[in-house]
C-alpha cells in the first residue's frame, strides 16, 4: 500500500527549556517514496524536526506516526529507519562487509541473506570492490557511500539524512547529490534529508520545507519555491533576488500597480489578492533583470552601473537605481554583446510576470 501520508508530524511543538519552542506547532505530511528536504538556517528547527522523527529526542507536544503508527512509545532502534550522518559514524575497527552486516546481524537475520544483501548493496554504491577495506582507507566520498549503504542495507521504512555532505569539497559534493538522487529514484525509498545547503535542497528534492524559528515557511516543489516564494524570507533565502518594498497603488485584472519606496511605480502580475495601499515586497530574480534591452518592459528605469564581477558562465552586474537602492543583474557572458562597465548609465527592466509579489 502507498500512503500519501506515510510520515506525518501532528502539532508537534519541542521545547528544552518549557520556554522557548525550538519547534513550534509543526505539521507536516511526506508521501511513501518521496524526497523531502528540511532547508533552513542554523537554529530554524530542521535538524530537531529529524532528530524526533529518528527517536533521539521527544517532542514536548503533539504526534509522530509513519504509516499510520504512532512512535511515541518506540524506541530508536524499533522505528526501522536508516540514518545517515555527515561525520560517516563507520566503526573503525571492522571492514566495510562488517560495518554493513553490523544492522543485519543485530536483527537476527541469516548469515546467507547477510552476505546477499551486503553484497547488492555495495553494488548499488557502486562498492563492491572495497569490501574487504577499513573506513581509514577509504576517501571521504567512499565512506560516505558505505554510510548511505548501511543506511539502506535492512531495507528501512524511511531513511534519514542529516547534512550527509557537508563536510566534502564542492565537486565531489555535487557528484554524490546526483548519486544520491539516483538511487532515490531507483530504490524509491522514502527520504527525509536536512540541509542549510539551497542549491543542495533544489537539486535533489521532490518537495522542499523551509524552516524559520521553528515553523514551515513554505512547502514546495523547488521550482516552485525558487519561482515564486510565498514569504519575504524565503525570498531571501531560496537563491539571490532584488528585493523592493512598497504598497499597492492600483489594480487591473491580475496586475498590480506597486509604489516602491526608490519612487518608482511597477505593474508586477499576481494570481493572489492584494488590497489597496497593502503593504508589499517585489521580488526579482538577478537572471530576470535586462539591460539595456531593445525590447520593450514593462518595467522599465534608469541606473549606474557600481561594480562588475566577472564569474565565468556569467557576470554580476550591480547597478544603483536611487540612493538607497542597488539592483543586481545576471548576464550570461554567452550571446550577449553588452559591453558593460563601471559608472555608465543604463536602463534596466523586466516585464510583469518577472517579479513576484509578496505580503512584507
Amino acid at each position: 500500500m502507498s500512503y500519501s501520508k506515510y510520515v506525518e508530524f501532528i502539532n508537534v511543538d519541542k521545547s528544552y527549556d518549557g520556554r522557548n519552542l525550538v519547534v513550534d506547532t509543526l505539521n507536516l505530511s511526506i508521501s511513501q517514496g518521496e524526497f523531502l528536504t528540511m532547508l533552513g538556517p542554523s537554529g530554524s528547527g530542521k535538524t530537531t524536526s529529524l532528530m524526533m522523527l529518528a527517536g533521539f529526542e521527544a517532542p514536548s507536544g503533539g504526534h509522530i506516526r509513519i504509516a499510520g503508527r504512532s512512535l511515541e512509545s518506540v524506541p530508536p532502534h524499533r522505528r526501522n529507519i536508516g540514518m545517515v550522518f555527515q561525520n560517516y559514524a563507520l566503526f573503525p575497527h571492522m571492514t566495510v562487509a562488517e560495518n554493513l552486516d553490523y544492522p543485519l546481524r543485530v536483527r537476527k537475520m541469516a548469515k546467507a541473506e547477510r552476505n546477499d544483501r551486503v553484497r547488492k548493496v555495495l553494488d548499488v554504491v557502486q562498492m563492491g570492490a572495497f569490501a574487504e577495506r577499513k573506513p581509514a582507507q577509504l576517501s571521504g566520498g567512499q565512506q560516505q557511500r558505505i554510510a548511505l549503504a548501511r543506511a539502506i542495507v535492512f531495507e528501512p521504512d524511511v531513511v534519514l539524512m542529516d547534512e550527509p555532505l557537508g563536510a566534502l569539497d564542492k565537486n565531489l559534493r555535487e557528484h554524490l547529490q546526483l548519486e544520491i538522487k539516483h538511487l532515490h529514484e531507483r530504490l524509491g525509498i522514502t527520504v527525509v534529508y536536512v540541509t542549510h545547503d539551497q542549491s543542495e535542497a533544489l537539486t535533489m528534492s521532490d518537495r522542499v520545507a523551509v524552516f524559520n524559528a521553528g515553523k514551515i515557511e513554505q512547502l514546495a516543489p523547488p521550482a516552485e519555491l525558487y519561482e515564486r516564494p510565498a514569504t519575504p524570507f524565503v525570498a531571501g533565502f531560496i537563491g539571490e533576488n532584488n528585493r523592493l518594498s512598497g504598497e499597492i497603488s492600483g489594480r487591473n485584472g491580475d496586475e498590480y500597480a506597486v509604489q516602491t519606496e526608490t519612487g518608482h511605480r511597477m505593474i508586477v502580475r499576481s494570481q493572489k489578492d492584494f488590497s489597496e495601499r497593502q503593504r508589499v515586497m517585489i521580488s526579482v530574480r538577478p537572471e530576470r533583470v535586462r539591460l539595456d534591452t531593445t525590447e520593450a518592459c514593462l518595467n522599465t528605469f534608469g541606473g549606474t552601473v557600481e561594480e562588475v564581477i566577472y564569474l565565468g558562465d556569467h557576470k554580476r552586474v550591480h547597478v544603483r537605481v536611487s540612493e538607497a537602492s542597488t539592483l543586481i543583474a545576471k548576464v550570461p557572458n554567452a550571446g550577449t554583446n553588452i559591453d558593460i562597465k563601471p559608472s555608465q548609465a543604463l536602463s534596466l527592466g523586466w516585464d510583469s510576470g518577472d517579479a513576484v509579489l509578496i505580503p512584507a
